[in-house]
């Protein structure tokens, strides 16, 4: 019997917070437009997470037809760090059950995003006997590979990712590159993973306005350039690269940058309270760049696609992403990308076609690559074509559907079994 009702859990992560903030960006566009698609393809969809302020109502249906948000109330109404949650989530497993049981509604299958979600999945099996598919998103054995300074427990974390692997009946991977970290770090089976990426919204980015109007509409030179980041300020985003690569420049090219234009989307830049935001702010003044330096902040999802328009490249120098989705907007809107060789970014960019790859942590590779585009418009108008073109094989209707082969194949070994 196919899948028709499905629970999404995202307990930290709700699809309807604005982006660019401290902990939203490529998980909850994720959860907001598949769940929009399993909706338009007709399945009921209850997606789970925590209320983080007091003017949340309950249900939310405004995200699409058949698709249900449901903010729990588990403690105070206000935002949490991942290790506040991990505290809290015996109480968020029965809500959920509650909330559930008072509606008697029945799910043929849970899905679960990040490894506080997959503990609650965990549970709900052991309670209702659900089958559930488990989406890591980032993984904590890379996290603490890569920087010692995270702000969640690593230990914890990873003991949880290792238990939610031996109880979820299949793992999404969003590349090959995370399926290989899965099998080596966590020592899963290949027959656990499917690797299925997510998709791109590509009604949403493709066909907008021109580079020239679009750059005018952001008060910018029209016939100039314009360089972009979209995403969390936050060290493992490496931000700080991009300014030392404008100082390479300032150095070695200083006439290209009359015409050039650096923005940085994600963070409150008034805030005063970021440390990373404050310090990026400060660096950029040192650099002597700061004058070509726009910080304005997280922007919704539907202002995006004009500032992706306006670039002349979207820039990604991560020490690591696991898939990228700023990368796969960027090229559903025909904008190169150059990013660091990491993750999924390895994967989704291909180097010399629609983008560029550099090392990570690297400013003069990076400088590299930001003159080959300024000071030749055509290569990067080709990358820009095949960007595009390569996208549109991540339409959110195919990956639903792929989605969906591994829940129904999930359900109907639970029935074989039952």
């Amino acid at each position: 019997m196919p899948v028709s009702r499905i629970a999404l859990i995202c307990v930290h992560a709700s699809p309807l917070t604005p982006m660019g903030g401290a902990k939203t960006g490529g998980m909850n566009v994720y959860i907001r437009e598949l769940s929009r698609e399993l909706g338009r393809q007709g399945l009921y969809v209850d997606i789970f997470t925590r209320r983080t302020n007091a003017f949340e109502p309950e249900i939310d249906r405004t995200i699409a037809e058949n698709v249900s948000v449901i903010s729990l109330k588990v403690g105070p109404p206000l935002p949490w760090t991942p290790e506040q949650h991990y505290e809290h989530l015996s109480e968020f497993t029965a809500a959920l059950m509650a909330f559930a049981t008072l509606r008697s509604l029945r799910y043929d299958i849970v899905y679960s995003h990040y490894w506080l979600s997959g503990w609650v999945a965990a549970k709900l099996k052991e309670a209702w006997g659900t089958r559930f598919v488990h989406m890591y998103h980032t993984l904590g054995h890379m996290k603490k590979r890569i920087t010692a300074s995270a702000g969640y427990q690593p230990d914890i974390r990873i003991l949880t990712e290792m238990q939610i692997l031996q109880s979820a009946d299949r793992i999404i991977a969003a590349t090959p590159a995370e399926q290989a970290q899965l099998r080596w770090l966590y020592r899963a089976t290949r027959r656990q993973i499917v690797v299925i990426p997510p998709g791109v919204n590509a009604g949403r980015f493709q066909g907008g306005m021109s580079a020239r109007d679009a750059r005018e509409s952001l008060a910018l030179k029209p016939d100039g350039h314009m360089l972009l980041f979209v995403g969390r300020i936050e060290p493992l985003k490496a931000v700080d690269t991009i300014l030392e690569a404008l100082h390479v420049l300032r150095e070695r090219e200083p006439a290209l940058l009359r015409r050039l234009h650096f923005m940085i989307v994600g963070g409150d830049p008034e805030s005063g309270d970021d440390r990373e935001m404050n310090r990026l702010q400060a660096l950029s003044v040192e650099l002597g760049i700061n004058r070509l330096v726009s910080f304005v902040g997280a922007k919704e999802q539907s202002e995006l696609p004009r500032y992706y328009a306006a670039a002349t490249a979207v820039i990604m120098p991560s020490d690591y992403e696991s898939f990228g989705m700023v990368a796969l907007e960027a090229m559903s809107s025909g904008t190169p990308v150059i990013a660091s060789q990491v993750g999924g970014l390895q994967f989704l960019v291909r180097d010399q076609e629609t983008g560029f790859h550099i090392p990570a942590r690297e400013p003069i590779s990076l400088a590299d690559c930001i003159i080959q585009l300024l000071k030749d418009p055509s290569k990067a108008a080709s990358m820009g074509l095949s960007a595009s073109r390569i996208a549109k094989t991540y339409a959110w209707s195919e990956i639903a559907r792929r989605l969906l082969r591994v829940f129904d194949e999930v359900a109907d070994q639970a029935l074989k079994n039952a």
